[in-house]
């Protein structure tokens, strides 16, 4: 099978630095890794966003269909572009009567657009992959997607998480987003979206402004339990 896999770059500049691959143990990365939603002003280098997309598409996917194509962003214009209508969006949906509204709509309206203030961002787009299935039964790719519960969605998970741990193993932090997809269509008519692919997630991505210590995550025993 063909990899499938497409990187684009939408850049403001032509002049790249090339810096060498680090390493770190996988279990350190995990352990390290926070969202990041403040960012330095220091650029992303192309070499080490197309270092993060290619270990991306290593991840697994369904059928290893690998239905994947990236698009990194360096363009600030364009940035404020899409946190403009994803902004516009979030301010359009119906308030309901909690005293809390308003808040709750400023908050996330800030969550759904500080991308435009990280130095990189990539856009995962996916195509509907081809089930196996769809040969042999009488069922739509929709329905068996939905009896599968989405595996072209896990498989985004996948690659995402790929791209997130080797954002900490190269120095750099990340965070994955998917609220700007509230305003999905808009910003499908911004950025080249190949025919029949479709916006599923951002990576934001830069130098952590500041140091953030991961958040607390639930004990092992209250996550885990055994069948023998």
């Amino acid at each position: 099978m063909l990899f499938r896999t497409a990187f684009y770059c939408i850049c403001s500049t032509k002049v790249f630095n090339v810096r060498k691959t680090r390493t770190m143990n996988i279990k350190d990365a995990i352990e390290q890794r926070v969202s990041i939603r403040n960012f330095t002003e220091e650029s992303v280098p192309r070499s080490v966003v197309s270092e993060l997309v290619r270990r991306a598409g290593l991840a697994p996917s369904v059928n290893n269909y690998q239905p994947w194509k990236f698009i990194a962003i360096h363009n600030k214009e364009l940035l404020n572009q899409m946190a403009t209508v994803v902004s516009k969006k979030i301010k359009s949906l119906p308030a309901n009567q909690s005293i809390a509204a308003k808040n709750v709509k400023s908050q996330v309206e800030w969550f759904a657009t500080f991308f435009q203030e990280a130095p990189a961002v990539v856009a995962l787009t996916m195509e509907d992959y081809e089930s196996v299935l769809e040969k042999g039964v009488a069922l739509s790719h929709k329905d068996i997607n939905e009896a599968r519960n989405h595996p072209d969605i896990q498989s985004a998970g996948a690659a995402i998480q790929n791209m997130l741990l080797s954002a900490v193993d190269l120095g750099y932090g990340a965070c994955w987003m998917s609220a700007p997809l509230m305003a999905k269509e808009a910003l499908e008519q911004l950025l080249p979206m190949e025919e029949n692919y479709r916006l599923v997630a951002f990576v934001a991505l830069g130098k952590p402004a500041r140091q953030l210590t991961p958040k607390p995550k639930k004990n092992l025993e209250e996550i885990l339990s055994f069948i023998d």
